[in-house]
């Protein structure tokens, strides 16, 4: 399999692209990804790591970086995962051969219960993971034939 290359975008890149960003490792470990976000929060929701840890993935170590790092660089893919990134992504000047979006709620914005905050991050969590092995099991297979 090719070496395929994907940035997974987001506004603050703090929580859900920092989600993707690891199931998409677990899922891929040859392939080269990244995420990064339009207005970086500076460092990753400890809420997103903890949830993280319960399914065996560690993004303690991940960094909460700028779209603007990534812009002169060449990716197979470029993946929003929030509105606002989507409507607000900027314009590549290395060459981006397919962008998607593929879009979660923010669990970073739930209220309520320690209880019901944590529930939204496993939902979310949950769905990406879903969303994404479908992504990679998609790329997988054209990239086999």
């Amino acid at each position: 399999m090719s070496n395929i290359k994907v940035l997974i975008l987001c506004t603050g890149n703090s929580c859900r692209s920092q989600m993707a960003e690891g199931f998409l490792k677990s899922f891929a470990p040859l392939w080269t990804i990244e995420s990064a976000g339009t207005q970086p929060g500076g460092k990753v929701n400890e809420k997103a790591i903890e949830v993280m840890k319960e399914v065996g993935i560690d993004i303690s170590h991940h960094t909460s970086d700028s779209v603007d790092k990534y812009l002169n660089q060449e990716w197979d893919y470029v993946i929003t995962v929030c509105d606002d990134a989507k409507e607000t992504c900027p314009i590549f000047k290395g060459e981006v051969k397919d962008t998607l979006h593929i879009g979660f709620d923010d669990p970073s914005e739930t209220e309520g219960t320690v209880e019901e905050i944590h529930a939204d991050f496993i939902r979310v969590r949950d769905q990406i993971k879903k969303k994404f092995h479908d992504f990679y099991i998609k790329v997988k297979k054209e990239d086999e034939q």
